[in-house]
């Protein structure tokens, strides 16, 4: 048997192949360099009971049927004829360029597969490429197929919808097989592609865990498998087009996986800082991230050149640096029935142009930001009325928010976006995009996807200063393939400050603060009905890349001074924050939720604690922080005394003056602060002194 080890600063990879496709023998803390790859591959063979096959195959990097593998198989393919094929590997070679590739061939039926594996930092990052001397139909591919040899007892999975993304289901593992899949053809808000694995002792702070992320922007799969032996396999892959065409080569989507004994918040921090290093199309600490300010939710489709003038000079005037100009701007539309596709200036709202308007906003010194949605298609509008054969699917299909979906797969629709885009980008003075995808795909169709990338990478090449922002009804197609061609995600259409705390706090597992977009919202939420206060509003926007997103003109004079002071705050601390790491807070009351931001340097830190509902204690539990250094010692503030709640009777020492207090006191007493009823925020900063 052959071996070969793979390791990072803190992990280590065995990889092993007794002579059919390679398999993961080892993936978990970093080994000694006296251990004995021979040893330990003297190790691995487990015994087996009656009942089964005589023998116990390891699970490699693709199990296929008809070998005596009785569990899930990670290929599945069709000959010219629709006949399957059952492929048997033997493993050929070993290639190490850019990366190590582990390459197998089925010679009887001219197969050949390809297993990647590189790694950057603490992530490795899996791709299968699969080749054929003939034409073949590929119904499932895997990424490369994850064993789980660990003690984890509990998989989390992300779930959720339309303004509650993010949510986390933890469940234990059990005998058969668990399947989440996207067929919609975007990552969905319903299954994010990630999932986090821990033992039964981990927490925020400590424990064996292991993350993964499967980088795709379409419709995905993961299938999660305990077989009878107790064996487990992970795998994630494109959910099965319909276009599924003979084809010679065929890859999976990368898979990015990484393992930490510091808990959820050990793969955050790598998952953060590969992103920023690897996938991130700039660097947020030479480009600070500017207050948006999106007019969405205090005009809708209601665009009136004097009332955006005065709402921007309003804006500007509470610290925002940058105007989105969002739908309802072009053709003739006024809601959401009509247009889609007639990427032309409506002349009844801006009879000059888009020019008054930029030239105001600049003048005031905001730069201008513009909504597009260029995959989709109104069927009232001229285009759909000149080319009703460019939609994807049937005509007759069931609409989704009154339109269906152009093409992608089409060069004409290629031309025809990258055109009209290209104009309104020439004729002005535009430094932003934010592009929305509104409905989901009438069937998963991977070509779409590629269509997509396609078109934003042509675009990203002839307009390279103009920023990029993911949207897709909020939280929709969020993924680090989407992530390398734009620079910030919308997490979600929601602005309740309470659900969106909860949102930003367990999506920071995969993304770094400055791709998050969170906008203080209007007073009175339009998506959930709750009046939320300025303070929440305002520092829960603060925590990532902040934004305003309500009419200012609703504002009274005291939510308009704690805006502004929020906003400076915001201003002054970007930089650090958006180089730092971010990690979630154990917290012994389940009634409150938080985190910290410590820079990288650890010279500064700032947490944000949030009462989501009232707590069954009568006294308040204290706040234990993490991630900070032991031995040093810390200045705090508590930024925000204000919110202590009108029956809070005690001496808070923070709620009238600092205090000085090593990192492990912080980390291991923690903080007392005062009572908080539900729906309050408390900001915690510190600056290490020694």
């Amino acid at each position: 048997m052959n071996a070969w080890r793979l390791d990072t600063s803190n992990q280590t990879m065995i990889v092993a192949s007794n002579g059919g496709v390679p398999f993961i023998a080892y993936w978990d803390s970093k080994l000694s360099d006296n251990d004995d790859l021979e040893q330990i591959l003297n190790s691995l063979p487990r015994d087996f009971g009656g009942g089964v096959i005589d023998g116990l195959e390891y699970i490699n990097f693709c199990p296929t049927s008809g070998d005596g593998f009785l569990g899930q198989p990670g290929i599945i393919i069709h000959d010219l004829d629709g006949r399957a094929i059952l492929p048997k590997f033997i493993f050929m070679k070993l290639e190490k360029k850019d990366n190590w590739s582990f390459v197998s061939h089925d010679k009887e039926n001219g197969i050949f597969i390809s297993h990647n594996i590189s790694i950057s930092g603490e992530i490795f990052i899996l791709e299968t490429i699969l080749e054929s001397n003939y034409p073949i139909r590929v119904v499932w591919l895997a990424a490369p197929v994850i064993p789980d040899h660990s003690s984890n007892e509990e998989l989390t999975q992300v779930s959720g919808n339309w303004c509650n993304e993010f949510c986390f289901d933890t469940i234990k593992w059990k005998p058969g097989v668990i399947v989440k899949e996207s067929r919609t053809g975007r990552t969905s808000h319903e299954n994010f592609p990630g999932l986090i694995l821990s033992c039964k002792s981990s927490a925020n702070t400590n424990g064996s865990t292991s993350g993964f992320h499967y980088g795709w922007s379409g419709g995905h799969r993961m299938q999660l498998e305990e077989l009878s032996t107790g064996q487990r396999q992970i795998q994630f892959g494109h959910s099965q087009s319909y276009n599924n065409e003979l084809t010679k080569k065929v890859k999976s989507g990368p898979l990015f996986i990484t393992k930490s004994e510091f808990g959820r918040n050990g793969v955050s921090q790598s998952f953060q800082s590969f992103v920023r290093k690897n996938i991130l199309p700039f660097d947020a600490s030479i480009s600070p991230r500017l207050v948006h300010y999106n007019c969405w939710e205090a005009i809708y489709f209601n665009h009136n050149l004097h009332d955006l003038k005065d709402i921007a000079t309003l804006a500007v005037s509470l610290g925002a640096e940058r105007f989105v100009l969002d739908d309802g701007w072009f053709g003739s539309r006024n809601d959401d029935t009509s247009s889609l596709g007639d990427w032309d200036v409506d002349k009844t709202k801006f009879p000059n142009g888009l020019g008054p308007l930029i030239k105001h906003i600049n003048e005031i010194g905001m730069e201008f930001g513009i909504w597009f949605e260029p995959e989709m298609i109104s069927p009232n509008s001229n285009l759909y009325r000149s080319h009703p054969n460019w939609i994807l699917g049937d005509e007759k299909q069931l609409l989704g928010r009154n339109q269906y979906v152009l093409d992608l797969n089409k060069i004409e629709v290629h031309n025809y976006l990258f055109e009209k885009i290209s104009k309104i980008l020439n004729e002005n003075n535009i430094s932003y995009i934010k592009w929305d995808h509104n409905r989901v795909l009438p069937y998963p169709d991977q070509n779409q996807v590629k269509g997509f990338y396609k078109l934003l990478d042509k675009l990203r090449s002839f307009f390279p200063h103009v920023e990029i922002e993911s949207c897709s009804s909020g939280g929709g197609r969020i993924d680090y393939g989407v992530l390398k061609r734009t620079h910030r995600v919308w997490l979600s259409d929601s602005n309740d400050a309470l659900v969106r705390f909860r949102m930003q706090n367990n999506a920071s597992i995969w993304l770094p603060s400055e791709v998050v977009g969170s906008h203080v919202g209007p007073r009175k939420c339009h998506t959930s009905g709750r009046v939320l206060n300025m303070s929440l509003r305002a520092w829960v926007a603060a925590s990532r890349h902040m934004g305003f997103e309500m009419d200012p003109r609703e504002l009274n004079e005291d939510e308009t001074a704690l805006l502004k002071e929020i906003t400076q705050w915001y201003k002054e601390n970007r930089c650090w924050m958006h180089k730092g790491f971010s990690s979630q807070l154990d917290l012994s009351d389940e009634s409150q939720l938080g985190e910290i931001q410590i820079s990288n340097d650890n010279a500064k830190f700032v947490s944000f604690v949030v009462q989501f509902e009232q707590s069954k204690y009568s006294s308040p539990k204290p706040v234990t922080l993490t991630g900070l250094e032991a031995n040093s010692i810390y200045k705090i503030n508590l930024k925000t005394p204000e919110n202590a709640a009108l029956v809070s009777r005690g001496k808070i020492t923070l709620r009238d003056k600092e205090l000085i207090l090593s990192g492990q006191f912080l980390m291991s007493q923690g903080i007392n602060l005062p009572c908080a009823f539900p729906g309050t925020i408390w900001v915690i900063e510190g600056i290490k002194l020694c």
